[in-house]
């Protein structure tokens, strides 16, 4: 009961911006900042990883946990060494994609997981609940998804799978209207006004991808995990 007291104080205080602790400034920054090409591009990946991202969940995986090694080696890099050296990202980069090659289902339970973390605190983002608990909600939606993922493996295939290619369209849409369309400050004021915005425009086409894919899947004889 105390708990929800202190959730309710914290919601009814979390109106102001000196609570906020995502950096959608940043984000929206970025978004912005792609090019025509750029955006087409996302767009196009999007799609593909939309609707047949069960045909190459594996090169997604390595592509993934590539990129994460690569994150985490140049940020230890830094720390550990200082400088602006990539080598130890290079490195951290192979090692990450050989073990995510050996380690498949693990690799992909993993961002099974994380999707659903994200698609929770997303939630939680959008309901207006206070940003300093957002990892509440994303642990939810982590332990949910990770037992997802070791329980039905085509799930998780899925789920990770069509988060990634929405995340990828609504970027490459976004960058799109804002840069080459009238009315871009309408955009803008959904974006930082309202926000159930941009968790519903990534939870529309996700939702539709899962459903396409477990469609093509049930008709692929020959796909196995």
């Amino acid at each position: 009961m105390d708990y929800l007291m202190i959730l309710a104080q914290a919601t009814e205080g979390s109106g102001g911006g000196k609570d906020a602790i995502l950096p959608m400034q940043m984000v929206w920054t970025q978004i912005t900042s792609l090019s025509l090409i750029e955006a087409l591009t996302f767009i196009s990946f999007g799609i593909v990883c939309l609707f047949y991202g069960w045909r190459v969940f594996k090169v997604l995986v390595v592509i993934s946990f590539a990129l994460i090694g690569l994150g985490i080696g140049v940020w230890a890099n830094e720390v550990l060494v200082g400088g602006n050296k990539v080598w130890f990202g290079i490195i951290c980069m192979v090692l990450f994609s050989y073990f995510s090659i050996h380690l498949m289902r693990w690799g992909v339970s993993a961002l099974g997981a994380a999707a659903g973390g994200i698609l929770t605190g997303g939630g939680w983002y959008a309901a207006g609940l206070p940003e300093q608990y957002i990892w509440a909600g994303a642990v939810i939606g982590f332990i949910a998804g990770g037992m997802i993922s070791f329980i039905i493996f085509k799930a998780a295939v899925m789920l990770f799978t069509s988060f990634g290619g929405s995340g990828l369209v609504v970027v490459g849409v976004l960058a799109i209207i804002y840069n080459h369309m009238d009315n871009v400050a309408d955009v803008e004021s959904l974006v930082f006004g309202r926000k159930w915005f941009l968790p519903l425009m990534l939870l529309v086409p996700m939702g539709f991808g899962m459903f396409m894919q477990n469609k093509f899947i049930k008709g692929a004889q020959d796909w196995s995990v």
